[in-house]
């Protein structure tokens, strides 16, 4: 879903970078456990991990999420006993989630009825056979009763690395308040920007706006 923005921004920073599918996504092996209420604290925490221990063992690095991969870097960013914490020099969020709003119920439901439609089978592009299990573990999850009360907010003080939170400002999945709760609650210098006439995934709508934003908020900490 990236598509090809990290070569833009590798390009425009001069930095080498990381692209991976997490279990179930893309190339990725598909996933075989139903998810819980944890499973973003499965893949910040055991996933991930691994992955930057096999691919950049012992280098510095930025994180950089969309949506669940935004909350999921920032998750890991508040583990203090990962062994890499000390190599983690900022993260980039992008329509990140710390709690769930009825405008991501309403998002989730409507892309749930674009589902059953057949709307959404480009999906397939990206995922292959895995899209429809992948979609509804996705969609059953959040619109499930108990989802509801997920909420990663008391790791955000533990997040000391600069940070930056990127939304659209018509997000279908959110508001203004999850960047304002990232920027506010976390501990370290951190900054949200709100990106205009964009829904869920600024990098690909507002290309030049988000690339400029986060090849800045690179640069300053190189």
């Amino acid at each position: 879903m990236w598509k090809g923005f990290p070569e833009l921004l590798c390009r425009a920073t001069g930095c080498p970078g990381l692209v991976y599918d997490r279990l179930g996504y893309g190339q990725s092996s598909p996933l075989t456990q139903t998810r819980t209420i944890d499973y973003m604290h499965d893949y910040a925490r055991q996933e991930l991990p691994r992955v930057l221990e096999a691919v950049i063992p012992g280098k510095t690095f930025i994180l950089i999420g969309h949506s669940d991969g935004g909350s999921i870097s920032l998750i890991y960013g508040a583990g203090h006993k990962n062994r890499q914490a000390p190599l983690l020099k900022g993260i980039i969020t992008e329509a990140a989630h710390v709690f769930v709003e009825p405008e991501t119920i309403a998002g989730i439901e409507a892309a749930d009825l674009a589902w059953q439609a057949g709307k959404l089978k480009g999906l397939a592009k990206y995922h292959g056979d895995k899209t429809e299990s992948l979609f509804k573990a996705w969609a059953d999850t959040w619109l499930t009763s108990w989802f509801k009360h997920w909420n990663i907010e008391a790791l955000l003080p533990e997040i000391t690395v600069p940070l930056l939170a990127i939304q659209g400002e018509d997000d279908q999945y959110g508001s203004t308040a999850q960047v304002d709760a990232i920027v506010q609650q976390s501990s370290g210098p951190a900054e949200g920007k709100m990106i205009k006439d964009c829904q869920h995934t600024p990098h690909l709508e507002a290309q030049e706006a988000v690339l400029r934003q986060m090849t800045g908020f690179i640069n300053r900490l190189s």
